[in-house]
């Protein structure tokens, strides 16, 4: 994702706050089916039909893929990373959750072109002490390097948030997968990383758009990409992992949460 990084304008904005909205329209929608005994099947199913009737597209569907290395395009709607998913997790009839499990559901909408980009992890039922404090420590990881949005601010002020408050927990975080320019494209410049990265650190000036997502491990920060399937992505102890994810825009003094939950009330 090296490049220009698109600065959006007003009309710009607007459309993706409408992207976005949806897409957090969506997900609170699929927390819902969250409990046990339901399968991810069931709540892909759930994400298609509600994004088609919206209007959208679900963007995950058919994304990616590269034929000639052998990896296929996402053949789901909606991402569900559960317990040592990091993510990138498929749906499927056979994964059923549990009392006690953690997943996380990643929803990408496309609505007039433009993407909206979120998720959370939620508890099923009754969890462990030790996993529900991962699942808190995560979500203030992800506010922290949202606070620390400012224009004329940088982008490694927001790895260096998280990292921070990760760290005093012993929580490993994941670096190979970042958070991302979003608009017209799913993924655009800049990166986002979620730690202390060297190399490029660009300005943060209003009109960027881009997602903040944190994956954070209970163990270390080492993943493993799945051979078999190219898409799922584990912790590489077998721990678990959780992650929030909001798309922001830099604004003239400070940032909006534009897949903020509060917003559609």
């Amino acid at each position: 994702m090296s490049g220009h990084i698109h600065i959006k304008s007003p009309a710009e904005i607007e459309a993706m706050r409408a992207a976005c909205l949806l897409a957090a329209r969506t997900l609170r929608m699929a927390a819902d089916l969250v409990k046990p005994g339901v399968s991810t099947e069931e709540i892909n199913e759930a994400v298609h039909t509600y994004t088609l009737e919206a209007g959208a597209i679900p963007a995950p569907l058919n994304y990616g893929g590269d034929l000639s290395r052998g990896v296929p395009p996402f053949p789901k709607s909606v991402c569900t990373s559960v317990n040592e998913v990091v993510c990138h997790g498929i749906p499927s009839k056979k994964e059923i959750l549990r009392e006690g499990d953690i997943i996380n559901v990643d929803v990408t909408s496309v609505l007039d072109g433009f993407f909206g980009d979120t998720s959370r992890t939620f508890m099923v039922g009754e969890v462990a002490p030790e996993t529900k404090k991962l699942v808190e420590v995560t979500y203030e990881c992800m506010m922290r390097g949202i606070r620390a949005i400012r224009p004329n601010g940088r982008i490694r002020d927001i790895g260096a948030a998280i990292e921070d408050y990760a760290h005093k927990f012993g929580y490993g975080v994941v670096r190979e997968y970042v958070g991302h320019g979003i608009g017209r494209t799913f993924h655009e410049p800049p990166q986002v990383p979620h730690h202390r990265a060297g190399g490029a650190n660009p300005r943060l000036r209003p009109g960027m758009i881009f997602t903040v997502e944190p994956m954070i491990n209970l163990g270390t920060h080492e993943t493993a990409l799945d051979s078999r399937d190219h898409w799922t992505v584990r912790t590489a102890d077998g721990r678990l992992s959780a992650q929030f994810e909001h798309t922001i825009l830099v604004t003239e003094d400070g940032y909006d949460i534009l897949t903020d939950w509060a917003l559609l009330d």
